[in-house]
């Protein structure tokens, strides 16, 4: 067992930290926010990500897990150094804003006092790890030559807990493989793929990953809006398509588009490199607009079918980018909602564990609350109890009988027995043909 120090405690530091000291390391977490390092002291986690609380209260119990803000302190005898924190969508709209990496760089530098690997887990431009290696040098140049090896994180919000300690592969990249090997041996009883390159292919391998599932996402969504027009259903296409192993099933789902903290600064930033380079990433820009047109698409599409917003009452059925996360950021609903507003719609919102900070709507305690007097319903987010609703209570509660399910959600017969309206994305309502095809081709 080794002794491990992660800077930053959001989703990837917090759960990489938590997850090593469950699997018997020791693990010091530190981060600038003395609020939040309180927080984590007691045993409250300050997201929403299931399994993540109590695997925190178990280190936390068997003393091999510690939250501080104090550097020296945190980094007292480490082997093994992350970096993870933050790297948003800087004010260019483009870029990834770095200064949180280069800053933990050089307060790590700072405060070691005997050498130790630093791991970059923070999604970062293709050569940060460079970088950080020239800022620990500059900053503490008697721990001189610094090992960094990259080692992207593939979480998925919602599963970062199971994502964490059962991955579909490691990813390492270094110019020192000795070292590299070190890194290497945490994982080795992970039973996955362990995946050693240089350092550039390595950060290169996270904004490819991510860049190509978003232009999954982005494709069928295009797909939907031709099937729409062509009187086709997508959810039977993408279930065709998914039966070839060469296609695969996973993120062809039809909807308003990606979101979260993610997919949209990872396209952003990958487009950003690829034309700093004098290069035309044609492909990255057309995933982008189509997912900017898509929220734009399910907006005139309600209207179409109320004929005006105008004054009509619209619940919004989830808010949070995804299910199983109270993450709001680059949320598809949120975009939608400010679209619906500005076209004079009045909101009535519900999602179970996400509450946005400023939204001009009625944020309601139940789904069935908010379709309370609504012209429509539309489904922005999959959460699980949506696909349970009751549709005659629903049915009941509304003054209207639209039901536009943004993310293909819900089966269409239900809704149409209760007597409502069912529209969803590139999807006839009367088909259930995917879930006919999905059951035949086993």
């Amino acid at each position: 067992m080794s002794r491990i120090s992660v800077v930053g405690t959001g989703y990837v530091g917090l759960t990489t930290g938590v997850c090593f000291a469950h699997l018997g390391h020791t693990v010091s977490c530190i981060d600038v926010d003395h609020e939040k390092v309180e927080q984590l002291r007691t045993g409250s986690v300050p997201i929403y990500e299931p399994g993540l609380e109590a695997l925190l209260s178990a280190g936390l119990d068997a003393e091999r897990l510690d939250f501080t803000t104090d550097y020296p302190a945190g980094l007292a005898g480490a082997e093994f150094v992350f970096i993870a924190v933050g790297t948003p969508m800087a004010d260019d709209g483009g870029s990834a804003e770095m200064r949180y990496v280069y800053d933990a760089a050089a307060s790590i530098a700072r405060s070691l006092t005997e050498p130790a690997v630093i791991i970059n887990k923070s999604t970062s431009p293709i050569g940060t790890g460079d970088s950080i290696r020239r800022v620990l040098e500059e900053n503490n140049p008697a721990l001189s030559p610094w090992v960094v090896v990259s080692n992207p994180e593939f979480l998925r919000e919602g599963s970062a807990v199971e994502d964490c300690l059962n991955p579909a592969r490691v990813v390492l990249g270094s110019h020192d493989s000795e070292n590299c090997s070190r890194v290497a041996r945490l994982y080795e009883n992970f039973g996955c793929p362990i995946i050693r390159t240089d350092i550039h292919s390595a950060e290169m391998i996270k904004y490819a990953s991510n860049a190509f599932l978003a232009t999954k996402i982005s494709f069928i969504n295009e797909v939907a809006r031709i099937c729409d027009a062509l009187d086709a259903d997508v959810s039977t296409v993408a279930a065709g398509m998914g039966l070839d192993t060469r296609i695969g099933r996973e993120f062809l789902n039809a909807g308003l588009g990606y979101g979260g903290s993610c997919f949209p600064k990872d396209v952003a930033a990958l487009t950003r490199m690829a034309d700093d380079a004098g290069l035309h990433p044609q492909l990255l820009k057309a995933v982008a607009d189509i997912n900017a047109d898509q929220r734009r698409w399910v907006v005139d599409s309600v209207a179409r079918e109320l004929d005006s917003l105008d004054t009509q009452v619209i619940a919004i059925w989830g808010l949070a980018f995804k299910p199983d996360t109270d993450d709001l950021r680059f949320s598809p609903a949120l975009d939608i909602a400010e679209r619906l507003i500005a076209a004079g719609a009045r909101l009535r919102a519900y999602d179970p564990v996400a509450t946005p900070a400023h939204l001009e709507a009625e944020v309601c305690e139940s789904a069935i609350e908010a379709a309370s007097g609504a012209d429509a319903i539309v489904i922005c987010t999959e959460w699980a109890e949506f696909q349970g609703v009751d549709w005659n209570s629903v049915a009941a509660a509304m003054r209207g009988t639209l039901v536009f399910d943004g993310r293909n959600a819900v089966m269409p017969a239900g809704v149409a027995e209760a007597g409502l309206r069912y529209v969803g994305v590139g999807r006839r309502a009367a088909s259930s043909a995917a879930e006919f095809l999905a059951v035949r081709a086993t």
